[in-house]
């Protein structure tokens, strides 16, 4: 069985376990489950329609009643498998939830008891037979200050309320609460307090990093209050925007290994981090609020790192996890047959090179001596049409094509010369083509040769990384940034510096809260000249020999590779 969430047309009672009478009798279950949301899942299992209810008939039809007032929320539901008891597991769950305090403060103060103990929400969610978002949904209680939980307490507000409220911050809460308490104030509950929170925003001046004086529009008084607001968003986040990139510059001056400034308005969930000194790796998260207010959490580690670096020390190890590299596997994928394509070029103009890498490769292999020809695998269709792009590598399928004619080798449908791994049903001769290499001048076979030890290259590695700092490839040759690049590049961080390289400083540190499309829009304008300066061979420290990053954690092999390797090798 697994748990998931389901919407509800995708949902029907089992014809086999529809009650009698009394099925659609929900009036006592409704008032609970929109107090407390739906804590115990249904029990389904798919069908040619969807998914039908083995068990939870009530439940489904009170959730139905009450998508009739407000947008229906996903369904929590165990999906059964086949050989799956539906009642032992039924039971399973009913004996679970009846442990559950019914409480919302409760099961938080019940669940963050866990997390102390170090259980993580999965282990949680488990425990109690409850959905990872409902422990999620309850640890969020955590961010709601004291006041606000005792009139919940008291029953002077309400749940959706309560659960408002955690996306609020602890400023915010107070400026309610404040509110609250004022008997001539109007303090907005439910619906209405999300609007308040994250509707028509306000900017309270006293929410500004920098100086008021360098703001030059107008600042709005409240008659009735003693908040003043900027009058002009644009130029307020103009101004926090360098001074949050100052901040992050002033805590990295501080020794803290690691800043992440947060996306506009994201929340900060403390049950997902841990603790760290600085010594230990903590990082510094500078969270921002749609109003324009920076909350510094100083310290964190995310809890997978915790657990990746109590597993490494369980085991002895010293490996150090990195939390977040600044490439995913599929910008890598890309870099590497990039970068694996140009070099492969550039050998072929190097026979005297090739020999020696023949003659390593040899060396360094086993008795039988086996090679094949580098797959070049795309992750994905975009990537593998950008390669097919690549004028690197249309100049050596017109060099392969030379050298089957050299060989005298048919054109088959294949695009190497060489043999891939599982390259089954093809074959050249061995005795014909040894025939053909005896019959040809020194120089023919010494083309060969190149061309088939840059074919046997294996992309992603070091030798391609050693090769390219050896012949000072030239990745603007080959490449320029295309829609795949810039699709694939997702750290924000890393975006913001190359925003510095083709812009400057002031660009990037105005835009340093912008998201990554727009900073990636940046430096396309820059390229293609729309923006100036007009930097058209701007090529990203990732095309580099040897490749480099833009941020700290890094986590990039060729990069950790290529510092050894520039001592190892000089250009050429």
């Amino acid at each position: 069985m697994k748990l998931t969430h389901l919407t509800l047309d995708q949902l029907k009672p089992a014809k086999v376990n529809v009650r009698k009478k009394g099925g659609k009798d929900v009036a006592d279950l409704v008032p609970s489950i929109r107090s407390l949301g739906l804590l115990q899942p249904l029990l389904v299992r798919p069908n040619c329609e969807g998914f039908e209810i083995v068990a939870g008939q009530r439940r489904y039809h009170a959730l139905t009643k009450l998508a009739e007032e407000a947008e229906a929320q996903p369904v929590p539901c165990i999906v059964m498998e086949d050989g799956d008891d539906a009642k032992a597991i039924e039971a399973s769950l009913a004996e679970n939830v009846a442990r559950l305090p019914m409480d919302e403060i409760d099961q938080y103060k019940a669940f963050a008891a866990l997390v102390g103990e170090g259980k993580d929400v999965a282990d949680i969610a488990s425990e109690f037979g409850v959905t990872e978002r409902l422990v999620k949904q309850r640890l969020a209680i955590a961010n709601i200050i004291g006041p606000i939980l005792t009139a919940f307490r008291r029953g002077d507000i309400g749940a959706e309320t309560l659960r408002t409220m955690t996306l609020a911050t602890k400023r915010q809460q107070q400026d309610w609460w404040a509110l609250f308490k004022d008997e001539d104030a109007y303090a907005p509950h439910g619906y209405a307090l999300r609007q308040w929170l994250f509707g028509g925003q306000q900017i309270p001046v006293e929410n500004a990093l920098f100086e008021i004086e360098e703001y030059v529009g107008a600042i709005v008084a409240d008659l009735f209050g003693d908040e003043r607001y900027f009058d002009d968003t644009d130029a307020f986040w103009s101004l926090q925007n360098e001074a949050i990139a100052k901040l992050k510059d002033d805590i990295l001056a501080k020794g803290w290994q690691d800043v992440e400034i947060t996306e506009v308005g994201a929340f900060f969930a403390s049950w997902e981090y841990r603790k760290a000194t600085k010594k230990d790796g903590g990082r510094v998260y500078i969270q921002i609020a749609k109003d324009g207010e920076i909350t510094v959490h100083e310290g964190y580690i995310t809890e997978k790192e915790a657990k990746r670096r109590d597993k490494a020390e369980a085991d002895n190890t010293d490996e150090q996890a990195c939390e977040r590299p600044e490439l995913t596997k599929a910008m890598q994928n890309y870099l590497d047959l990039h970068r694996h394509a140009a070099v492969r070029l550039d050998l072929l103009s190097d026979p005297a090179l090739a020999l020696r890498v023949a003659t390593a490769q040899i060396i360094a292999g086993s008795a039988l001596w086996t090679v094949c020809a580098e797959p070049q695998k795309a992750n994905s269709e975009a990537i593998g049409e950008s390669l097919a792009a690549s004028t690197a590598e249309a100049a050596s399928a017109a060099e392969r094509e030379a050298v089957r004619q050299l060989l005298g080798i048919e054109q088959d449908d294949s695009d190497t010369l060489v043999y891939r791994q599982h390259d089954y049903g093809r074959s050249h001769d061995l005795v014909s083509v040894f025939a053909k290499l005896v019959d040809l001048d020194d120089d023919s076979v010494r083309r060969i040769l190149t061309f088939v030890v840059a074919e046997t290259l294996s992309s992603g590695s070091a030798l391609v990384e050693a090769l390219g700092i050896l012949r000072s490839t030239d990745m603007a040759a080959h490449w320029t940034p295309d829609d795949t690049f810039f699709d694939l590049w997702k750290d924000k961080e890393a975006i913001n510096a190359a925003v510095k390289e083709v812009a400057g400083k002031a660009t990037a540190d105005a835009h340093v809260t912008s998201t990554a499309k727009v900073q990636k829009k940046i430096i396309r304008d820059h390229i293609d000249g729309t923006r100036k300066p007009h930097t058209p061979d701007w090529q990203p420290r990732y095309m580099a020999f040897p490749m480099s990053g833009y941020t700290k954690r890094s986590g990039i092999d060729a990069v950790e590779r290529g510092k050894d390797l520039k001592k190892r090798f000089k250009a050429a």
